[in-house]
């Protein structure tokens, strides 16, 4: 395994810190089982465990929470003095479907519980927000109720006050990325869990571990490249002026009353896409969400090779769009339970696959589209809700470069 460094982000003192503690986690797990660093790829179907959110009156989701996670085996993984990076999304403000931190203090408990040194984690955005730097990011977070004392450990933005603070991580057997610009606190920790709200989204069709890991701990100049694919477009005659409102970037005008995109401003994120409910915005590069998904997954292969790594995913409150939008609507589908597994692929296939079981809302954007008499169904849920998008790619591509497979065994946890 080897790292490269931004030289004009990182001294030599703090590269020769880094390779040394490098150095030392490859030495300390060379003795953990395949399961754990690589999350079981050679060895046939993954194990995911599930338990739904039924409580019996005395036992709480908090319960069910850590229950999961000792079932699925993550104490098998040696914390001790170590440090445990907790990947997480803290909502955009106005957003109100991200996870409760409830649910972080669960899993970083357990960190402590094993003598690890947990802290949460994410990276800056990449659109203007609430969460572009790193001030705002953690004012954002402490407003939607992440702190120390809700969650049991402190906080640190991956990529640092300006989204600069990065470290190039060549991707094993990349294929459409050779290197990943991966915040550098995620990579200088020792082990790596991913802690995911399962939901829809307008552009990946769902944001699962491998979203949450890949585009969430992509520094700034890496959640671009990954989004480099191509930029959106406008269908005039179809415009009714509704996407300016998304962009995040103020690249949107209506001028003469009809969309125009300045795309020098433009970031080329979808959001506007996602937005318009009338397919007067769209990519015309038919391929560029393909390829945005195949990118993310070997972003996600860069977080997690070479080291300890666990998932967790909760499937509720399933809102059509990201938890970057300043708002959620309406859920698509049911809660459903929360997953467990070492293998995140296996883990984002579980979910996608309870997923596409489940009965639509009716009073949704899912419900709504399949209620259209000329709406051409695609008996896919995450593309009846976004047409545009194709979220496969990301878990072939994943199993592809050898991070994990899309077969697994489903161990029921009560």
């Amino acid at each position: 395994m080897c790292y490269s460094f931004i030289e004009s982000k990182d001294s030599v003192q703090t590269q020769h810190v880094f390779l040394q503690s490098l150095a030392l986690r490859m030495q300390r797990y060379g003795k953990l089982t395949e399961e754990n660093i690589s999350g079981g790829t050679d060895m046939g179907k993954s194990t995911v465990y599930f338990t739904d959110f039924r409580c019996p009156v005395g036992t709480s989701q908090l319960d069910k929470l850590k229950k999961l996670c000792i079932a699925a085996g993550i104490k098998d993984i040696d914390m001790d003095g170590k440090f445990v990076a907790i990947k997480m999304h803290f909502g955009e403000l106005g957003n109100m479907a991200f996870l409760r931190p409830n649910y972080a203090k669960v899993i970083a408990d357990l960190c402590k519980e094993q003598g690890g040194m947990p802290f949460l984690t994410d990276c800056n955005t990449l659109y203007p927000g609430s969460r572009k730097n790193a001030l705002e990011h953690l004012d954002c977070a402490n407003l939607n109720g992440f702190n120390t004392t809700t969650t049991g450990c402190q906080i640190i933005i991956g990529d640092g006050l300006r989204g600069t603070d990065e470290v190039e991580v060549p991707v094993v057997n990349g294929e459409y990325c050779k290197t990943a610009l991966i915040g550098h606190a995620i990579m200088d920790a020792d082990i790596f869990i991913s802690l995911s709200h399962f939901k829809g989204h307008e552009a990946t069709g769902f944001g699962g571990a491998l979203k949450n890991i890949g585009m969430g701990c992509g520094s700034r100049a890496g959640k671009m490249k990954q989004h480099a694919s191509g930029k959106p477009a406008v269908n005039e005659e179809l415009c009714r002026r509704r996407c300016a409102k998304e962009c995040g970037s103020d690249a949107i005008t209506y001028p003469n009353k009809k969309a125009v995109i300045d795309y020098d401003k433009c970031k080329g994120c979808g959001r506007c896409i996602g937005a318009c409910g009338f397919d007067a915005v769209y990519n015309p590069n038919s391929s560029a969400n393909e390829l945005l998904d195949r990118k993310m997954a070997e972003y996600a292969q860069a977080v997690c090779h070479g080291r300890p790594h666990f998932h967790v995913a909760l499937v509720q409150d399933i809102s059509p769009n990201c938890d970057c939008h300043g708002e959620n609507d309406a859920p698509i589908l049911p809660d459903i339970g929360m997953f467990a597994s070492f293998d995140p692929v296996a883990l984002d296939q579980a979910c996608a696959d309870a997923c596409l079981k489940a009965t639509p809302i009716e009073n949704s954007q899912l419900g709504e589209h399949l209620a259209k008499p000329d709406w051409h169904c695609h008996h896919d849920h995450f593309k009846d809700s976004n047409p545009n998008i194709e979220w496969q790619a990301t878990l072939d591509q994943a199993e592809k470069i050898g991070l994990g497979t899309r077969q697994y065994e489903l161990k029921i946890v009560k």
